[in-house]
C-alpha cells in the first residue's frame, strides 16, 4: 500500500500546497457568511445561506488542517473529494446549460471537480488510521477515478486558452513580451498535462512540469494582482485555486508513478 514513508519530497510539497488552500477557503466561507463568486466548492447561488456557508468553512478549515498535519488525513481527503464532486453533481451541473456555454460558469464547476480528483488520489496515498487496512486495489480505483477528474478537467482548461485568448492575453504580465504565444503555449501544456495524468503516460513528468507552471503563475501573476487589489477576494481566490492545482500536480506525479507497475 502507498504510504507517507514511500513518497518523496514532491509528494509532500504537494500534500501542504493542496491543504493550504483548503484551509483558506474554509476561512473565507466563515469570514464572508455566505457563498460568494468563484469559491470552490459551493456556487453563489446554492441553498444554505450563513448556516450553509459557516458549515462549508468549518469542514475545509477542519479537513485542511487535518491533511496538513497528518491527522486523519485519509478520511479528511475522502471527505474533500465527496464534498467537491457532490457541490458538482447536484449543485453546479443543475445550470447545465451555463456551465456547457459559459466560459466563467465551466470553470466554476471544472475546479471543485480537478480538486475532488485530486482529494482521492491524495487519499489513496495516505495510511488508514485505526485497525482496517486498505487494499491496494481500492487505492488503485481512487487513483484512477482522481486521474479521470482532474485530467480531464486540464485538458478542458487547455482547450479554453484557445477559446478565449485574446482576453486571456490580457492577464499576461506587462512586462512579459508575445502574450499570445504564452497563452497557447499554456493551453497546449494544459492538454499534454491532462492526457498524461488521464492516461498515465509519462504522469511524473507531467505531473511535475504541471505543477512547477501552476506555482509559477502563483509567484508571478497572481501574487502581484493580490497585491495590487488586496481587498479583492476574486483575486485571492484564484491565487488559492491555482496553489491547490500545484499541489494537485505535484500529488499526481508521485500517486501514478507509485501505482504503475514497475518493468522487471
Amino acid at each position: 500500500m502507498l504510504g507517507y514513508d514511500h513518497m518523496n519530497k514532491v509528494f509532500k510539497t504537494g500534500r501542504i500546497l493542496f491543504a493550504i488552500p483548503i484551509v483558506v477557503f474554509g476561512i473565507q466561507y466563515v469570514a464572508f457568511g455566505k457563498y460568494t463568486g468563484g469559491l470552490p466548492p459551493v456556487p453563489p447561488w446554492a441553498p444554505g445561506g450563513a448556516v450553509g456557508a459557516y458549515v462549508v468553512g468549518l469542514m475545509l478549515m477542519v479537513t485542511g488542517l487535518s491533511i496538513a498535519s497528518k491527522k486523519y488525513a485519509r478520511m479528511s481527503a475522502l471527505v474533500i473529494g465527496v464534498l467537491f464532486l457532490l457541490c458538482v453533481a447536484f449543485l453546479q451541473l443543475q445550470h447545465f446549460s451555463d456551465v456547457l456555454h459559459n466560459g466563467n460558469d465551466r470553470t466554476r464547476a471544472l475546479e471543485p471537480l480537478a480538486l475532488s480528483g485530486a482529494a482521492f488520489a491524495l487519499a489513496s496515498a495516505l495510511p488508514v488510521e485505526g485497525p482496517k487496512a486498505t487494499s491496494s486495489s481500492n487505492n488503485n480505483k481512487l487513483i484512477l477515478f482522481g486521474r479521470l477528474l482532474f485530467g480531464i478537467a486540464m485538458i478542458i482548461f487547455g482547450w479554453q486558452h484557445f477559446m478565449y485568448a485574446r482576453f486571456l492575453a490580457t492577464l499576461v504580465m506587462a512586462w512579459l513580451p508575445g502574450h499570445l504565444f504564452w497563452i497557447y503555449f499554456t493551453g497546449v501544456s494544459m492538454v499534454a498535462a491532462g492526457l498524461a495524468i488521464t492516461l498515465a503516460i509519462q504522469a511524473r513528468l507531467a505531473g511535475i512540469m504541471l505543477g512547477v507552471m501552476f506555482l509559477l503563475w502563483v509567484l508571478l501573476l497572481h501574487a502581484p494582482r493580490v497585491f495590487a487589489a488586496i481587498h479583492n477576494q476574486d483575486e485571492l481566490t484564484s491565487l488559492f485555486v491555482a496553489l491547490a492545482f500545484s499541489g494537485s500536480s505535484f500529488i499526481f506525479a508521485e500517486v501514478i508513478a507509485e501505482s504503475t507497475p514497475k518493468a522487471p
